[in-house]
């Protein structure tokens, strides 16, 4: 809230006129009496305040105008953490298992943990390359036992007007290579094509069958897909882009196409310094992309390719910024995300990375970094961010 405090003076007896404008409202004191020669006047302090207008946009209509750039109120927030969530996730079950200390997913991918509690990571590959791709379990997700929690998260998104997400793990290249290990997977992809093409397919197809049972089951009430495919190292991608495009882009146009065809947005995370990979996501009709190490990609270099292209869902740079706690660096982020990667109509959702402890960034980090979004959506959009809750001790 802006204050002006204005002192208006005038004969005592007479009247005092003041005029405030729509959304404003004003406080009064008397601060006494003064006296000038035979006039007596009263000094009267006004205090005007401008009242920021209510976001008239639900939730889920902040969202659906960031991320098609036709101007949100307010920048859309992903921080579950704090209580400030646009949106609202939509599960379907699984039939991952734990053997002992090990977690085994569907497809048959043996994953491992580390002390500090995190995702794990898939070491144990049910396939010894992609030439055995006949083996691959497919997960059934036509069972309709998938999807029972599912009806109850749809009605409390649409109770609180939130923009609801259904999600793949792991949905193209991570999928093949937790499958049949990372460097069997590239060596694949040149010297056995064959292989490794009917290995992406029955991926793709398992993927294309879960997208139509979704669509199927809940129609528009579900109003997009995320998914994961990390694609770069901390310097480059990990193919190059004339193999991606050959193998891949006709994969995630297909998927993509069948999104929309329902009515959903794409969302997309991939990590690592992925530059050249976000235009071959445009290029098969990506919406939003998931970027979370913003510093190693080079802020202003992808606000130059791409800002207005596609939306960017980001945060403070998890590596660099996040886990620091320093306030200057975390602050300096939001500002340079304000500056390269936002504009008036839209194209940038604030949102979190789910695992803290993992990444080491305190929740006293996390909520600069959210003071931080706030103050630029206000600046950007007029409006701040909601009120976060406080994070239980």
């Amino acid at each position: 809230m802006y204050r002006i405090d204005r002192k208006l003076r005038g004969p005592a007896g007479g009247a005092i006129c003041a005029v405030f404008t729509a959304g404003s409202v004003a406080s009064c004191r008397f601060a006494g009496d003064c006296r000038r020669g035979r006039m007596r006047w009263t000094c009267l302090t006004v205090t005007v305040g401008v009242v920021e207008k209510p976001v008239s946009q639900s939730p889920r209509e902040i969202v659906q105008a960031a991320v098609h750039f036709q101007g949100p109120e307010r920048l859309p927030v992903r921080m579950a953490c704090f209580g400030c969530d646009d949106t609202c996730w939509v599960p379907c079950k699984n039939r991952d298992r734990w053997e002992g200390p090990l977690k085994v997913d569907e497809w048959g991918c043996r994953w491992e943990f580390t002390e500090m509690a995190n995702m794990g990571q898939p070491k144990g590959h049910p396939l010894a390359g992609p030439a055995e791709h006949e083996k691959v379990t497919v997960p059934d997700y036509n069972e309709s036992w998938r999807y029972t929690e599912c009806g109850k998260a749809l009605r409390a998104a649409e109770k609180e007007g939130r923009y609801t997400q259904a999600g793949i793990f792991m949905v193209l290249f991570e999928r093949m290579h937790s499958l049949a290990g990372f460097e069997n997977v590239l060596m694949g992809l040149l010297a056995d094509r064959e292989n490794a093409e009917a290995l992406a397919d029955k991926i793709l197809d398992a993927h294309m069958c879960l997208v139509r049972n979704f669509q199927e089951r809940f129609g528009p009430r579900l109003h997009s897909f995320s998914m994961t495919d990390d694609w770069g190292t901390q310097n480059a991608a990990f193919i190059s882009m004339d193999l991606w495009y050959d193998f891949f882009l006709p994969r995630y146009r297909k998927l993509f196409s069948a999104m929309h065809e329902g009515g959903q947005d794409v969302w997309v995370h991939s990590c690592g310094k992925i530059n050249e990979v976000i235009q071959g996501l445009i290029d098969a009709g990506a919406d939003a992309v998931n970027l979370q190490q913003p510093r190693a990609l080079g802020i202003e270099e992808i606000g130059r390719r791409y800002r207005g292209k596609i939306t960017f869902e980001s945060l403070s740079d998890i590596q660099a910024s996040l886990p620091s706690g320093d306030a200057a660096l975390i602050e300096g982020d939001a500002a340079a995300l304000a500056e390269h990667w936002m504009s008036k109509r839209g194209g940038f959702v604030f949102s979190d990375y789910g695992d803290g402890a993992a990444i080491g960034a305190a929740p006293e980090a996390k909520m600069i970094m959210y003071r931080a979004f706030s103050e630029v959506s206000r600046e950007v959009y007029g409006h701040p961010l909601p009120e976060p809750e406080p994070v239980a001790p």
